[in-house]
Formats: structure tokens, sequence, C-alpha cells
């Protein structure tokens, strides 16, 4: 595999970039105006109801983040006109034909003048709504592909998955593809038409109840949960872009394709600068809540690997296979961009940073008072977390329950509040019971071979790094993403 140079190949190319307001794309972008400005166009397809709406968000969402001040340091008084002219915004939706684009000259520029089409729409929540999820994360894999088959220079395109497409599976994951219709569990009948019916006689059934939105919200979520389980995965997002995955592999044709599996995507590590970090995003939560002294306990497998890998490091994974896969001979290629094989890290050794860190600087409350931090109780087994909720809470409401029979409903208000904290905490729970015992490790030759080919060939291995051999983690956590995530989502 000869990559010759990044630089060159990006001088001059107009890119198509799906889901423009996300972590990922953001980076992507950066990166790319920062190190080679000869780019000809980035077409950014957000969502948004108009081009002026789009406008506001690209100012909010995108340039207007700390993100982009080494640009902006770069082109001083001229950043703008810079951005005006390499950046055109394109309000749209995946979940429809033609990305949603209403703009008939706009389509037709693209179909003309797009080389590389980077799909990164889709939703992350673990526990979002079916009908959202399979518009995004499946139907949109569709439409974006059938997009890019039209654009007449296309030389590859890049569809961003998730390495937990794998679902519950233990042990070494290969980078394999889906075939259409296979499942996790080996249950015949999985078929994605089959899935949007489900989906649209479920809302009609819903309306025609006179349900209210908030009731149409729950039960398409537990739908999604409900039809994820039927095959083995263990909730929507990851059984939408699994399905996702499957269109594109069937679909492609002779078309140049990429998919990129990243596993838990953290800060920035080097570029644009140390720490970027943005929304609370997995082990994240974990770090806010332990921060604010709202984690008292941890649910999980302390020796399980916790596979995390830089955002920056993703990004330029990205792009080597950009590079390399342009214009080849047709292929799908898949890349799994984690840690887990070359550098494994421990869920204990997250605890350990958490600790060491916020004793030493810890986070001052509303009040203008330091969080005392610390060891966090941890319940090593679903069966002990059942027990410890029993102990600690269903007893209380069970109490209260018979206090409110005893003084007519007084207590009604405190025993739903309390009630209602319960079911969310066993439904959080639930949904990320799968990662919390995980026993699988990401394997990542395809991935080797990328880093290999780069170091042997292209001219800017440097600049383009993605080896997680070359983390310390000590360092990493306590010097780059915990004070990352502290100035930029714990506010």
């Amino acid at each position: 595999m000869e990559l010759g140079s990044a630089l060159q190949f990006l001088d001059s190319k107009s890119i198509l970039v799906t889901g423009a307001t996300g972590f990922l794309a953001k980076i992507f972008v950066e990166k790319i105006l920062r190190v080679q400005p000869n780019v000809k166009k980035f077409y950014l397809l957000l969502r948004a109801a108009d081009h002026k709406s789009a406008i506001h968000r690209l100012h909010n969402e995108i340039i207007g983040k700390d993100l982009f001040k080494v640009l902006k340091e770069k082109y001083g008084k001229n950043f703008s006109s810079f951005i005006s002219e390499k950046i055109t915004l394109i309000p749209g939706d995946i979940s429809h034909e033609d990305l949603g684009v209403e703009d008939s000259n706009l389509v037709q520029e693209m179909c003309r003048e797009v080389d590389v089409v980077v799909n990164l729409a889709a939703t992350t929540n673990f526990d979002e709504r079916y009908d959202v999820a399979l518009g995004l994360n499946t139907l949109g894999a569709k439409f974006v592909l059938n997009f890019a088959k039209k654009c007449v220079k296309l030389k590859v395109l890049v569809h961003v998955s998730t390495a937990y497409v794998s679902g519950e599976r233990s042990g070494l994951i290969l980078e394999n593809s889906y075939n259409m219709g296979e499942t996790l569990n080996g249950v015949s009948g999985l078929d994605i038409n089959i899935e949007k019916k489900v989906v649209e006689e479920k809302l009609d059934e819903l309306r025609s109840q006179g349900a209210s939105e908030k009731e149409i919200t729950r039960a398409m979520k537990d739908l999604g949960i409900e039809r994820a389980r039927m095959y083995g995965w263990p909730n929507a997002y990851v059984f939408t872009k699994a399905m996702g995955e499957m269109l594109v592999g069937y679909m492609k044709g002779n078309m140049p394709t990429v998919i990129i599996r990243p596993t838990i995507i953290t800060s920035t590590y080097k570029e644009p600068f140390p720490g970027w970090a943005e929304g609370v995003r997995t082990i994240d939560s974990l770090a806010v809540g332990y921060a604010k002294g709202k984690l008292t306990f941890f649910l999980g497998d302390l020796e399980s690997i916790v596979d995390v890998i830089p955002a920056d490091m993703v990004v330029n994974a990205m792009i080597v296979a950009m590079v390399a896969h342009a214009s080849c001979q047709p292929s799908e290629t898949i890349y799994q961009v984690g840690s887990s094989v070359r550098n494994p890290m421990r869920y204990y050794n997250l605890q350990d940073y958490g600790f060491r860190y916020f004793s030493k600087k810890p986070w001052i409350n509303k009040d203008g008072k330091p969080v005392i931090v610390g060891k966090v109780k941890v319940m090593n087994s679903m069966d002990s977390f059942h027990r410890y909720m029993a102990i600690r809470y269903l007893l209380l409401l069970k109490g209260l329950e018979l206090a409110n029979t005893a003084f007519c409903q007084f207590f009604q208000g405190v025993h739903s509040d309390l009630n209602r904290k319960i079911n969310f905490v066993m439904r959080l729970v639930d949904i990320y019971r799968p990662y919390l015992f995980f026993k699988a490790i990401f394997d990542d030759i395809n991935t080797e071979k990328l880093r290999m080919a780069a170091r042997s060939s292209m001219a800017e291995k440097d600049m383009f790094y993605f080896d997680p051999k070359c983390l310390d983690w000590d360092d990493y956590f306590m010097n780059i993403h915990i004070p990352g995530v502290v100035k930029y989502i714990c506010k």
C-alpha cells in the first residue's frame, strides 16, 4: 500500500461532510483546513430550517468553538474570508433522499464537484427513539451512499460507525463486515424494510390512540431496545449502526469504501491543542459525576479493559484511510481504531486517575466550596447492585407506600419522585450494563497495516499520527484529558 502525500491528495479536493456539527466532524474539518489550506471546498451538511439558520449553527456550534482558535490566530482578520471561501453550508437531513437538500442547484454542484464523502451524521444516544435511530444511523447511511454514487468525481466514501456494533460478544473482535440480515444471536428474519414498517405501524397505532408526544417517545425508545435485543444487540444505537454498515456493504457496488469503527472517543491528544472536548461522552459522565460528588458508587468490573482513543487520532486514521483507498480497486475495508490490543487500560486505572486528580484539584461547587472526593463503592456484579438498591432505596419506597396509605396520600409527591429516580437509574444501568462488564478487545490488524504503510511511504507520517502505543495513559488522563473535561464540560 503506497500512500504518497496526504497533503497532495487533499490539494484542490472538495469534501462533503455530513453531521458537520458533531464532535469528530469539527475536528476533521479543522485539521484539514489547518494543514492543507489549498483544499478546494468543504460542503458541510447540517440540520437547519434554512440558510440563515445554517449560518447561525456554523458560527455557534462549529467555528465559534475554542477548537478553531489556532486557525483564527493563523489567519487573524482574514479568518472570516478564508472560511467563506472554503466552506459551503448545506441545510439538509440524511434521513431523506438527496440528503433532504431542497436547493437543486446545490445538489447539482455537489454531484459535479465532490471528490470525497465523509458520513459522520448519527445519533449516538444509547436510549434513542427507534424511529430517530433507524432514520439517521441506518436509512441515513443508505441515502448518503446513494448520493455519493451520483458524484461523478468521487474517489472514496468514508463511513464512520462504531466498534460496539459487536454487541456483547467477548474475546477478540475482528475487523469483519456484516452481511445483510446477519444477526449476533443467530435469529433469522432481520430485514431492514420490515424494521422500517414496524416503526411506521407503531407510530400510526400510537397516534390513532391519541398518545402524547412523551408517551410516543417512551414507546419508541422501548421498541428500539426490544427490536435490538430480539437480534442480539443491547440497544438501538449499536443495532441501527450495524444495519447501516450492512446497507453500505450491500449497496456500495464498485465504489471505494472505508468503514471506520472507533472505540470510546476522548479529548484531543495533541491537535489543534491537547484536551479539547465537547459534550458529556461515555466515560466523561463518570468523571463529571465523581468531581461534583454525585457518583458514590460504580457498577462494573474494574479489571475490564476500557478501550479509549483520543479524537485527533481517530481523525488522522480517517484521513490516512481516505488517502489510501481513494480511487482504489472496488473494496470495502474496515478499520477498528482503538487501544485495547496495542495499549490496554482498565477501569481501575480510570478510578485511580479520578481520585488522584480531584483530590489534588477539587471541583468548586456553586457555593464556592471544594467538593471532597473519596473512594467510590464498587459493585462488581448485577446481583450486588440489585442488593444495594433494595437496601438503600426500595425499602424506603415501600415504607413511603405504607405511609401514603396511612396518611391519605400525604407523601405521594415524595414517593413519586423517588420512584421516578429509581426507575431512571435502573433503566440507565440496564442500557449501559453491557459496557460496564465488557469482555472484548478490538483487533486492529487492518489499522496496523495502515499505520505501517503511513510510516514507510507517507510524506507526512508525523502529521497524521494514530498509534495508541505512543500514549502514556497516566500523563494523558492526569495532564490532558481530565483537565480538558473540567475546562470544557464540567460547567
